[in-house]
């Protein structure tokens, strides 16, 4: 028989429990997009704070996390969509976690695909949230930061409840036990107010040496499985290894936390000498340790001298006030950073729209500019120079420039007020003659690309309101007009008036508008779908800035499909003298 044929066995030795495990952060991801929940799986599946993972808990409506948190009282965080069920079925959640389960400690991040349908000022002074997101902000890194922080705060603030509960229990309990009269009975009542004070079903002996007695001690009181040892009240009921841990602790003279056992040291003023001794399968919390010897330290004093309870109701109250002039303050500063953080966003937000409408009204009479420069420098190639033609491109110039000139200054100046405080100058102008010089700085435009540019109307027309505004107003929509118009194409120009209202419209040949298009063509930096015939480019602005300056003057701005089968808009103005939230009286 070979060696290969013997099985050898091997003692691996004696089987070592594992290491038990941290307990996990609760985290309650509440969104009504499966995709939310994978992204937060992913981004966080190796997410450790003090050595403890996450423990994500899902839940796909509103309803599902109301059932999630009444079940579920120790959950950290809460990742919360707005929208779901209905419109504000986050928010009500909200309200329901805050009031109906009163619950302060969760923090409460929300997370919204759509902000508008939440300002972020509003809900953070309506609602008590502790962060507000947008879902495309946050990052794996970000989510990171902001689960990071928010269980950093759960820890404080949970911690900070449990140590303000510890002191409620520790001033009850000494209202209560204060009050028995004999000393066995109090040791009973110390007992008990322990198991209460740690959450925790406990088994406890409470043993007295005195001052006189430096051999012997006797047990006031038990609990759990020490409860018969008060019977007899002295030593020679403990075990052997039981009272030389007692012995000990009255030599060291000092509290020892063991696995499973805590024993406790007190002196009192007159010499007297008590031990407490407590097991529990629940391991001590830092907390829980400092609660226990601060209700022990009181204890001490409370055999010798029950009045210096008063003493310890005024530390506690001194306690909560510091506390609560320090969450006053912390919220103070807050609410200061949240100010100062969104005057911030509205800043940025509305330098991005000036910059965004200086670019897109800088560039119509720019390329006039080019244009009619082109066509000079064409002139002087020729022999002799047509010096007539030569100086009506120069006078086109010298329009096109007085143009930007005077919009820069009107942009410095909008510039210097909020986005919406935007001042006009209302008179009387000859709105065919405006639609005139606006066509004229277009046409050149218009013949690089062989259109064609009709105007058509009265001779004279005298309108009402801001003819800078409505020139650029104008311009903007003849120069889309111009754009999306093929080459060979057409452009009509009409102007009409009665006793209501005067009508511009502006009629282009190009492809029309697609239904996507009517339904967000006048909103800011919204490109159309058909592209420019020439490959010009686009910012999305012109037809936001007419739809504005329409507003402003009361008017409208609609469209259709026009005569030339492409779009048609048409700009309407009242013919009384209608003055504008902004206008000068």
């Amino acid at each position: 028989m070979s060696q290969s044929d013997f099985i050898v066995l091997v003692d691996d030795g004696p089987n070592r429990p594992s290491a038990p495990q941290a307990p996990r952060w609760k985290v309650a991801v509440i969104d009504d997009d499966p995709a939310v929940h994978s992204g937060t799986r992913f981004a966080l599946q190796d997410f450790q704070l003090h050595g403890r993972r996450l423990d994500l808990l899902p839940a796909h409506s509103a309803r599902e996390g109301r059932e999630l948190l009444a079940a579920q009282p120790d959950i950290a965080v809460v990742l919360l969509d707005v929208v779901m069920e209905n419109d504000s079925a986050g928010l009500d959640l909200v309200e329901y976690i805050r009031k109906e389960l009163r619950n302060e400690v969760t923090r409460i991040i929300l997370r919204t695909g759509q902000p508008g349908q939440a300002p972020e000022r509003r809900v953070i002074v309506d609602y008590d949230i502790n962060d507000y997101k947008a879902k495309t902000e946050l990052t794996a890194d970000k989510l990171f930061t902001t689960i990071t922080a928010a269980l950093r705060s759960y820890e404080q603030l949970k911690r900070l409840t449990e140590t303000r509960r510890g002191l409620e229990i520790i001033v009850e309990a000494a209202a209560d036990i204060f009050e028995v009269g004999s000393l066995q009975k109090f040791s009973e009542g110390v007992l008990t107010q322990l198991s209460v004070l740690i959450d925790a079903d406990c088994a406890g002996m409470l043993v007295l040496r005195e001052e006189s007695d430096n051999t012997d001690f006797r047990v006031l009181a038990g609990s759990g499985t020490y409860r018969d040892f008060a019977v007899s009240e002295h030593r020679a009921a403990i075990s052997r290894d039981l009272g030389s841990q007692i012995e000990e602790t009255f030599t060291a003279k000092r509290h020892s936390f063991l696995d499973g056992r805590t024993i406790l040291y007190l002196r009192t003023a007159t010499g007297r000498e008590i031990v407490v001794l407590l097991d529990t399968t629940k391991k001590l919390s830092d907390t829980d340790r400092a609660l226990v010897e601060v209700f022990c330290s009181r204890l001490a004093i409370a055999f010798d001298n029950v009045s210096l309870y008063d003493q310890l109701q005024e530390a506690n109250a001194n306690l909560e006030r510091r506390v609560a002039t320090r969450t006053r303050e912390l919220s103070a500063a807050n609410d200061k950073l949240q100010t100062q953080w969104s005057r911030l966003r509205s800043a940025a937000t509305f330098k991005s729209e000036v910059l965004g409408t200086v670019a897109h009204d800088l560039k119509n009479p720019l390329s006039v500019v080019l244009g009619r420069a082109e066509m000079l420098n064409e002139f002087l190639a020729i022999s002799p120079v047509p010096a007539e033609m030569a100086e009506a491109q120069v006078s086109h110039i010298q329009s096109a420039v007085k143009r930007l000139i005077s919009m820069v200054d009107t942009l410095i100046g909008d510039a210097m007020k909020d986005a919406d405080d935007i001042a006009l100058r209302f008179e009387d102008f000859d709105l065919p003659r405006l639609a005139a010089e606006v066509a004229e700085a277009n046409r050149t435009l218009a013949e690089r690309k062989e259109q064609t540019i009709t105007l058509s109307g009265p001779p004279a027309l005298i309108a009402w309101g801001d003819p800078d505004r409505l020139r650029e107003a104008l311009d903007n929509l003849l120069s889309n007009a111009v754009k999306y118009t093929p080459l060979n194409g057409s452009i009509l120009i009409e102007i009409e008036g009665d006793e209501t209202e005067a009508r511009i419209r502006v009629s282009d040949s190009g492809p029309g508008l697609s239904p996507e298009d009517e339904a967000r063509l006048f909103g800011r930096f919204q490109r159309l779908s058909a592209k420019p015939t020439a490959g010009e480019s686009s910012t999305g602005l012109g037809l936001s800035i007419v739809k504005r300056i329409a507003d402003l003057h009361g008017g409208a701005i609609l469209v259709d499909k026009g005569p030339l089968n492409g779009a048609r808009f048409t700009l309407s103005l009242p013919s009384e003298r209608f003055h504008g939230p902004d206008a000068d009286a």
